[in-house]
C-alpha cells in the first residue's frame, strides 16, 4: 500500500507567561532541526524595528506600517493587533502555502490572536486548525515560577498575573489543554496530540482507495 498524503496541520498554541510555553517550542525546535518532528515554525510580522540580533525572516518579517495596513486592507492577515503603537500579525497566504503542501505549521500566540484564526471563514484553516492550551497548576505557581526566573520587575510580574488569570479563563474554547505540570508531561501530552491529529482519518488520502 502506497504511504497516504496529508494535508498539513496548524497547530494553535497558547499560554500565559511562565506556563512553559517557550521551553516547548525550544524541545520541539530541537526535534525538527534533528530530523525527528518535522513542522514550520510560523515567523509573524511586525512593524517594530529590529532589535540587536534579529534577523528579518527569522525572527520576524519586519514590515513598514503603510505596508501591513495595505496587508490588512487585502485581507492578507488570519490575525493581527497593534501592541504599544506596532502592528503583529500572522500572514494568511504564508500559512495556507505550507499546509497546502501538506507541511505543519506551529504558531506561538495569544488567546486573542487563537480566536480570531478560531472565527476565520476560510474552510481550509477551520479544517486545517489544532489549538491547544496549556494551563499551569495554579496562579499561585505561575507567580513562583515568574518571579524565579527573575527577569520581570515585581510590577511586571503583577501585570503579567492579572493578564494569566484572564488568558487561563479561555481555555474552554482550544480543542485540546494540557496541564503544564512538568517540562517532560507538557511535551509528552504535545507530542501526543500531534502524533494523533496526523493520524486523522479526514487529513489523509490513500491514492488507491479513496471512498
Amino acid at each position: 500500500m502506497q504511504s497516504p498524503r496529508r494535508t498539513g496541520i496548524l497547530f494553535v498554541l497558547s499560554a500565559p507567561s511562565g506556563a512553559g510555553k517557550s521551553t516547548l517550542c525550544q524541545r520541539l525546535a530541537k526535534d525538527r532541526d534533528a530530523g525527528l518532528n518535522p513542522f514550520i515554525y510560523s515567523v509573524s510580522c511586525t512593524t517594530r524595528p529590529p532589535r540587536q540580533g534579529e534577523v528579518d525572516g527569522v525572527d520576524y518579517h519586519f514590515l513598514s506600517h503603510a505596508e501591513f495596513e495595505r496587508l490588512i486592507e487585502e485581507g492578507e492577515f488570519l490575525e493581527y493587533a497593534k501592541v504599544h503603537g506596532n502592528y503583529y500579525g500572522t500572514r494568511r497566504s504564508n500559512i495556507l502555502a505550507s499546509l497546502n503542501q501538506g507541511v505543519d505549521v506551529l504558531l506561538d500566540i495569544d488567546t486573542q490572536g487563537a480566536a480570531k484564526i478560531r472565527a476565520n471563514p476560510d474552510p481550509e484553516i477551520r479544517r486545517a486548525l489544532v489549538d491547544i492550551f496549556l494551563m499551569p497548576p495554579s496562579l499561585q505557581e505561575l507567580e513562583r515560577r515568574l518571579l524565579q526566573r527573575g527577569t520581570e520587575t515585581p510590577e511586571q510580574v503583577a501585570v503579567r498575573l492579572a493578564n494569566a488569570e484572564e488568558e487561563m479563563a479561555q481555555w474552554v474554547h482550544y480543542r485540546y489543554t494540557i496541564p503544564a505540570t512538568s517540562i517532560e508531561g507538557v511535551y509528552n501530552d504535545f507530542m501526543a496530540i500531534m502524533r494523533a491529529e496526523r493520524l486523522n482519518s479526514r487529513r489523509l488520502h490513500f491514492p488507491n482507495h479513496t471512498p
